[in-house]
């Protein structure tokens, strides 16, 4: 051809020509230049098929899997407590803020305990008095501390009765001289007159008994009395005690303690304020455990019972899973959402979880079945199909499955379809193989 060419160029002008030689070194230049690229291609398609790719593998597993229902919830705290002083007050000191972790009985607040320090001061010396008013009524009485009263004991009581006893013994006396003369007179051995002195003695000694006695028992009224008074004076100061112990639990009352462990929430207050029962010092919230409130769908409810195992995700903690159980179901559905409350309390060690997150969660329920389960190193992300494969290893040879993914566990992902239990997935270099790619392990 390139004769052909020549013998013809020798008969054309060179105007012509300079345009036909051009055309003509372009197209032997293309055409060496796809020679090239096809040599090129082939000793890399050789490579790729020819050249085995390095990996390592795992097994599926078939798993019993759990029937669940899947809800959407709310996290609030076990317990909330707004906190106020007992006692009314200036605030002295505060010891917590915002964010603080305080344990059951730590001091929250301070109130200014100068009153209060006084009032049992006055309640103590008011004890004294009254165990002083004891003393002196006993004292009365000749009767020594903590001793047991008896009438008869008492000195004044003694004495008037020993009078009452001469009186009894001096009117008997005068009885026996009174009848011994008058029989006398009667015989006719004494005279009248001296009849009659005896039997004055014997009337003035009935009057002298008679005001002995009424002596004796004024005396025993006495005593009575004081008795009584010993009586009111020791209620007295019970009375006093009571008072003291009023006084010391207000001073107590000043300081503000935590009613359990848990965070503060809020410290409205601040040193200096002047506070009653009726101020919030600080609000602390119970957060070990927490609660987890949910609705539960109408048709969902008798599926859910107490006691019934729950775990949860955050979006805080997107790879961490949280467990607790059902403590409460509303008996009531509402009616507008027609769904039902249910309260779960979860576990919270750590505080990781706070009151306000939300929450997926799964409530166990009756029934499950069996699942294939991958490990998450085998599955690997198609961004140009925008879904999830994994590559099956057959006697060396790479094969893809397309998968569909269900739960997550742990490191495993449920597989909904595309693999088979116990099969060889490739676990490393899942960018690199392809369909039929060789491997080694």
């Amino acid at each position: 051809m390139f004769r052909n060419i020549k013998r013809a160029t020798l008969l054309l002008p060179l105007n012509i020509l300079a345009p036909f030689f051009v055309a003509v070194c372009l197209l032997n230049a293309c055409g060496g230049a796809k020679s090239a690229n096809r040599a090129d291609s082939t000793n890399s398609e050789s490579n790729r098929t020819d050249a085995p790719i390095a990996v390592t593998t795992a097994r599926t597993e078939k798993r019993q899997i759990p029937a669940f229902l899947q809800v959407t919830g709310s996290l609030v705290a076990d317990e909330t407590s707004n906190v106020a002083p007992k006692v009314a007050g200036k605030i002295a000191d505060i010891s917590v803020n915002i964010g603080n972790f305080v344990k059951a009985g730590a001091v929250i607040a301070k109130i200014d305990d100068n009153d209060a320090r006084r009032r049992l001061l006055s309640a103590e010396a008011g004890v004294k008095q009254a165990q002083a008013a004891v003393r002196q009524a006993e004292a009365r009485l000749g009767l020594g501390s903590n001793a047991t009263f008896n009438a008869s004991a008492i000195p004044e009581v003694k004495a008037a009765a020993a009078n009452y006893e001469q009186a009894l013994a001096e009117l008997k006396q005068a009885k026996a001289n009174e009848a011994r003369y008058r029989d006398l007179v009667e015989s006719g051995d004494v005279a009248l007159i001296t009849y009659e002195q005896y039997r004055t003695a014997r009337e003035t000694a009935e009057a002298r008994a008679k005001a002995a006695k009424e002596q004796l028992d004024a005396q025993v009224n006495a005593a009575k009395q004081n008795n009584q008074a010993i009586a009111s004076a020791q209620a007295a100061l019970e009375s006093a005690k009571t008072q003291v112990d009023i006084a010391r639990q207000e001073l107590a009352d000043t300081v503000v303690r935590a009613p359990f462990s848990g965070f503060v929430s809020s410290r409205p207050v601040a040193v200096g304020e002047y506070v009653s029962s009726a101020n919030v010092v600080a609000t602390i919230l119970r957060t070990n455990p927490l609660k987890l409130q949910m609705q539960i769908a109408e048709s969902d409810v008798p599926f859910v019972k107490v006691g019934r195992n729950v775990s949860l995700t955050v979006d805080a903690y997107k790879d961490r899973r949280f467990s607790g159980s059902v403590t409460a179901i509303n008996p009531a559905i509402d009616a507008a959402s027609r769904s039902a409350i249910v309260e779960a309390s979860i576990e919270n060690p750590d505080n990781a979880l706070r009151a306000g997150m939300f929450a997926t969660a799964r409530i166990a329920k009756d029934g499950g079945g069996e699942a294939v389960f991958v490990p998450r190193s085998a599955v690997y992300y198609d961004q140009a199909t925008g879904g999830y494969r994994a590559f099956v290893i057959v006697e060396g040879v790479a094969k893809l499955r397309v998968l569909q993914l269900g739960q997550e566990e742990g490191d495993f992902y449920q597989v909904l379809s595309g693999l088979k239990a116990d099969e060889i997935v490739a676990t490393s270099n899942l960018p690199q193989l392809f369909e039929g790619a060789k491997v080694v392990v």
